[in-house]
């Protein structure tokens, strides 16, 4: 009888090929995206000023119902270490495990906020729409990475080359002037800023106050839009 359960709950909770068991990893994907919009309600200080306490007893709900569901992966499962080791295990347990330490230890109080990475469990939902019958396009899309990988790890060492050594030299020409305020007070702050200009995100929370410094961030800029084009214009040419 206990074995004929196992084996029942087994297909439920690890085959979606069923109508229980897509019940069930539906159910679990609506549970996993509340729980984690629980925990990101209860970041904001105004709505956890209000409800606090709310949020606090539907998190330990979450929590709960997630460890026992746990413990019953692990119970009907056939090799349950395998598979606390295995990628999903690891995440279901990481899942629940940081409202406990919050709770045991309050040094670690914003552990609270790391059950966040049970939203990976939403990783399940390619169970559910069956997207690993696309076997066909998964292994197309891994051989056009395997043969682009060495121009990929070209174009990221170089862009990686660009930001350190104009980064330093915006460091150098922004700290020529002894009352300038333009941020760059560091090397790895100014190596930020040649990431950011470069990517054209422009934050602009460090500008040059240079005339030099201006010049090379205009030139950083032009470098910038340069990259998203060229290769996009390369690749309709070919």
């Amino acid at each position: 009888m206990t074995e004929k359960l196992k084996s029942r709950i087994h297909e439920i909770i690890f085959e979606a090929d069923t109508p229980a068991g897509k019940l069930y990893d539906v159910l679990l994907l609506i549970a996993i995206s509340l729980s984690v919009l629980v925990v990101m309600l209860a970041s904001v200080s105004s709505i956890e000023k209000i409800h606090g306490e709310a949020l606090y007893i539907l998190e330990w709900c979450f929590t709960l119902l997630f460890t026992v569901e746990y413990f019953v992966r692990l119970w009907c499962v056939g090799k349950p270490a395998k598979y606390a080791r295995s990628f999903f295990g690891v995440v279901d347990f990481l899942g629940f495990i940081p409202t406990y330490l919050s709770f045991l230890f309050s040094v670690f109080h914003i552990s609270r906020f790391l059950v966040v990475i049970r939203f990976l469990r939403v990783l399940r939902v390619f169970r559910v729409l069956k997207l690993s019958s696309y076997e066909k396009e998964n292994r197309m899309f891994v051989r056009a990475w395997k043969s682009s990988r060495r121009r990929v790890e070209v174009f990221l060492f170089a862009l990686m080359t660009i930001v350190v050594v104009l980064g330093s030299l915006m460091y150098v020409i922004e700290n020529t002037v002894a009352d300038s305020t333009s941020g760059f007070t560091s090397i790895p702050k100014s190596i930020y800023w040649a990431i950011v200009t470069l990517t054209t995100v422009g934050y602009g929370d460090i500008s040059p106050a240079t005339p030099l410094g201006q010049s090379v961030a205009a030139l950083l800029m032009i470098l910038g839009y340069s990259i998203i084009i060229v290769p996009t214009g390369i690749v309709s040419v070919e």
